[in-house]
């Protein structure tokens, strides 16, 4: 067989999309996430693995309405609060002491709950702020999340 006669298949195999001659984006061309001090965002948890991306991290990209961007340890007590109004997180397995990305307006109602007596001071979950993504500022204050940081 003679080339010749490759020639038209070789034509349908071209993509009839162009293709662009600007090189890919790579990950320093994306915006770092950051957390709550305006620096890289840690890690938070694999084990269980968290995130709304389930990466890791509680970066609450624009797509997610829910604000999963507080860094927290949860406690059996916070855990039955959230089961009472609907969301059972003990069902995926989470237990007092697990780190887990939680919803800003759920966390909030657990620090406003420990305001009216309906939860105790340590049941509210405990924040790390290196982890907590910036979105965070949407629901409550820096000074807030510092008040209830891991070791205070």
């Amino acid at each position: 067989m003679s080339s010749k006669m490759f020639r038209p298949l070789l034509r349908l195999l071209k993509p009839s999309i162009p293709v662009s001659k600007k090189p890919m984006a790579t990950m320093t061309d994306l915006p770092q996430r950051l957390n709550i001090h305006h620096t890289p965002l840690s890690l938070h948890s694999l084990n269980p693995i968290t995130g709304f991306a389930r990466d890791g991290y509680c970066h609450a990209p624009s797509s997610d309405p829910g604000n999963h961007s507080i860094a927290a340890i949860v406690t059996d007590e916070f855990l039955n609060f959230s089961k009472d109004r609907g969301n059972d997180l003990t069902s995926i397995g989470l237990k007092g002491g697990c780190k887990w990305c939680l919803c800003v307006n759920r966390w909030m109602e657990a620090v406003n709950a420990y305001g009216k007596g309906e939860l105790s001071k340590e049941g509210v979950p405990k924040v790390v702020p290196e982890a907590t993504g910036l979105r965070a500022l949407e629901g409550t204050t820096k000074e807030e999340l510092e008040r209830w940081k891991v070791g205070k």
